[in-house]
């Protein structure tokens, strides 16, 4: 029997049913016809109304619950969410429909429930002074916590006395590259291609990036100007997803030895490995030369705000007095619930469960990839929480972006990351939204190639 609000719809079996339900969805809550609070039909109810699989209701009610149209609870039927009073009054953009970054988690995974336990159990135990201004380094308990953290999860070579805590990792790197502006420093070399934001976040601090390129094995290693310093994620890189391989791990460790350089190792999501286990961290190799930064942006939501740096000695003071003449540190509260979330082991629980959902999500989007655009090849390797995919050479990567961004699908390119140009290439996120969400999504993505052509 069905339950729920009768949805009178109309539904082109010629065209994606999921695209269909979500727009008919979302115009019935922006003109009001579905108020804030109503509860709408279950999956399986609307399913059974319009005939379809119920994994086509699955994917949309997804979509529409990410974008903030509607509620979902486990046992409960959906809810037409009060952020839906907002979107009235925004005019919908077709872009709105898988717009999010491809590097960021799924943040209906976020615990909840434990992480109010630890929020409410690190305030009744924060003592009086937790409630100063704390040390620049970082609120302690939450250092000595993260760094047994690190070391069994990444291999990072720490002490609390040289870990930073930052609001993420951007703050990190801009102030590594500050200090090192400071001291006399004029260029780093960056990845090529590389995270636009990160490029932009290190050229604000003062220093010139220069390109270093980065192919199958990761950064060349060999093709380092005589920089004093140098950024990469080794562990896997955007937008290519490639690892750094061992013989290069070896090489870069030996540069930053033998001229006393340093290395920052930024890691954003190489606590998600799909085909094997982890590499460990590059830091491990030479805790002196490189600066290992990290933040729980990946692991948990960036809401959050807390990034990490574990330093070489001889950076420690430096950043503690750039910290104390500007921002001090991030919230101390949220520190103390972080520390308080990984001490009860609920860090490494989110990502036991995160990770077998992503890796299920990351093998639904490969299948359906290669069924709809077979042409497309998977690059990279089995880990983090986006594909890369190698566009045929002769393939116009800023017109596949303009073609599957006008239809909703929110895609990085290789090229558009990189300073010195790159072969096309694409970073498709699969960590947002359900298996069912993706097989919807990547029909579209095919319809975008398609006239990209």
């Amino acid at each position: 029997m069905s339950t729920g609000p009768l949805l009178a719809f109309r539904l082109d079996r010629g065209h994606p049913l999921g695209l269909q339900v979500e727009q008919q969805v979302r115009e019935l809550i922006r003109t009001r016809a579905l108020r804030v609070g109503e509860s709408l039909p279950s999956t399986r109810s609307l399913a059974a109304d319009l005939e379809v699989s119920r994994g086509v209701v699955v994917g949309a009610y997804a979509q529409l619950a990410a974008e903030g149209y509607i509620t979902l609870g486990r046992g409960a039927p959906p809810v037409v969410a009060a952020s839906g009073r907002a979107a009235e009054r925004v005019p919908e953009l077709p872009v709105a429909r898988f717009a999010r970054a491809t590097c960021l988690p799924d943040f209906g995974l976020f615990p909840r429930t434990d992480w109010l336990a630890t929020m409410r159990a690190s305030l009744r135990r924060a003592a009086g002074q937790d409630f100063a201004y704390g040390e620049p380094l970082g609120a302690a308990h939450l250092r000595r916590e993260l760094v047994p953290f690190l070391a069994r999860t990444r291999g990072v070579v720490g002490e609390p006395d040289r870990t930073c805590i930052f609001a993420g990792s951007s703050q990190a790197l801009f102030v590594l590259g500050s200090i090192l502006r400071a001291r006399g420093v004029r260029q780093i070399g960056v990845e090529d291609p590389g995270h636009r934001w990160r490029t932009k976040t290190i050229a604000a601090s003062g220093l010139e990036v220069v390109p270093v390129p980065v192919d199958d094995a990761g950064l060349r290693v060999d093709r380092i100007p005589d920089v004093p310093a140098v950024v990469v994620s080794p562990g896997h890189h955007f937008p290519l997803g490639v690892a750094l391989s061992p013989e290069r791990r070896r090489a870069l460790v030996e540069w930053a030895a033998e001229g006393d350089r340093l290395v920052v190792e930024h890691e954003y999501d190489a606590h998600f490995r799909y085909d094997r286990l982890s590499v460990a961290a590059l830091q491990s190799l030479a805790p002196e030369h490189v600066a290992y930064v990290g933040s729980a942006s990946a692991l948990l939501a960036p809401t959050v705000r807390i990034g990490w740096a574990v330093l070489p000695a001889r950076l420690v003071a430096p950043v503690v007095d750039r910290l104390f003449e500007t921002s001090l540190s991030t919230s101390r509260l949220t520190q103390l619930a972080l520390a308080e979330f990984i001490a009860r082991g609920y860090l490494d629980r989110h990502l036991r469960k995160s990770g077998a959902v992503y890796q299920r999500r990351r093998a639904a989007l490969v299948a359906a990839l290669a069924r709809h655009v077979p042409d497309v090849r998977v690059t990279g390797g089995a880990a983090g929480l986006f594909l890369s995919l190698a566009l045929p050479d002769s393939a116009d990567e800023a017109a596949v972006l303009a073609e599957s961004r006008a239809r909703g699908v929110m895609l990085d390119g290789f090229d558009e990351h990189a300073l010195a140009g790159h072969a096309p290439g694409l970073a498709f996120g699969f960590s947002g939204g359900p298996e069912a969400a993706l097989r919807i999504r990547t029909p579209v993505f095919a319809e975008a190639l398609a006239a990209a052509a």
